[in-house]
């Protein structure tokens, strides 16, 4: 008998749609809500030109960071210090984490007991379902030879990688940060292992229809996030009021900014909406990682007059939770605006 390392997805979003039907297959043309999505290429920037001799060029780089972080939201990094030796070995591992039993991820407590799947128990309507299942770890956890069981290798190739990702995250965090003319310790006072997470993520092939959401629309609760991701796609922003899709590049890192920094930055910098569509054919791999303050870190603002009231991390994440549970979705910094 074959074990299913996937959980019960089809199950569960059948139950919030009855007594709907559930959608019909993505290769029927019955499925009116298909539509060809329009696809995008983030600004490429080369991180390389930070450490040129030149300073024209580190200064144009450092400027194009900025630029997009304000116009767009997201960006991608290539020559970002990460090598691509340690990125595969991290996929070829979580490939392997994922493919345990179902059964077994969902009680063995594994990497903390942070195995996830699906949507919380407050999702009442297919739209608030996530067809996916993640790890998601605190870095204080990431080295802790206790969360792993048997998967050893595991652990030191995923505290190589986190350790190079929170290199990378304060190194963009930082050029942000003096971009708007503050001194570096904004983030360094602020945001250290005990405060940030990865998260590995997986979304299975869905066999009812494209439309499924792998993850709702959301935007990202903490400074910004960096995101190592497959060549399957199913990325989508929000760019000009419109979903575009993000065309992958497999050379690239994408890095997009969060609720706080836009907050911290008086609007500034943007913190956009974005979700994960599914895929009928193959699954879709992706790691995240986030940099995030203390709980009881004040997120101000940089110059005043300030657009939103002052809030640490811990009530703003506490704000978030409420709305979710009761309406299915995160408001978000409207609720912070004064």
């Amino acid at each position: 008998m074959m074990i299913d390392s996937n959980p019960p997805l089809l199950h569960h979003f059948g139950a919030l749609s009855s007594p709907n039907p559930p959608p019909p297959p993505s290769n029927t043309s019955s499925n009116l809500k298909c539509q060809v999505m329009e696809e995008c290429q983030l600004p490429l920037i080369d991180l390389s030109g930070l450490n040129s001799n030149d300073q024209k060029e580190s200064v144009a780089c450092a400027a194009a960071i900025c630029r997009a972080s304000s116009e767009w939201g997201f960006f991608q990094v290539v020559n970002h210090g990460i090598s691509p030796e340690l990125l595969k070995k991290m996929r070829r591992e979580q490939e392997l984490l994922f493919q345990t039993p179902f059964e077994r991820k969902s009680t063995c407590g594994l990497l903390n007991n942070s195995y996830r799947w699906g949507s919380p128990p407050t999702a009442t309507s297919p739209k608030h379902f996530s067809w996916s299942e993640a790890f998601h770890i605190p870095l204080t956890k990431v080295s802790d030879e206790s969360c792993y069981g048997e998967f050893t290798s595991l652990r030191e190739v995923m505290t190589e990688f986190a350790a190079a990702m929170s290199k990378l995250a304060r190194l963009l965090a930082n050029i942000l940060v003096e971009n708007l003319r503050h001194q570096r310790n904004v983030i360094d006072d602020t945001c250290d292992e005990s405060t940030c997470f990865l998260r590995l993520n997986h979304y299975p092939t869905c066999p009812i229809s494209a439309e499924i959401f792998g993850l709702v629309p959301h935007t990202d609760s903490d400074f910004l996030t960096i995101l190592y991701q497959d060549q399957v796609g199913g990325l989508q922003l929000m760019k000009d009021s419109k979903w575009v899709a993000v065309k992958p590049n497999q050379d690239a890192l994408i890095v997009n900014i969060g609720d706080l920094f836009q907050a911290w930055s008086n609007d500034v910098y943007k913190s956009v909406e974005h979700k994960v569509m599914t895929n009928g054919k193959k699954e879709r791999y992706s790691i995240a990682y986030f940099l995030c303050p203390s709980n009881d870190s004040l997120i101000g603002s940089c110059k005043e007059p300030s657009i939103y009231k002052q809030f640490t991390f811990g009530e703003y994440r506490k704000q978030v939770q409420e709305d979710v549970k009761k309406t299915g979705h995160k408001v978000g910094l409207p609720r912070f605006l004064l």
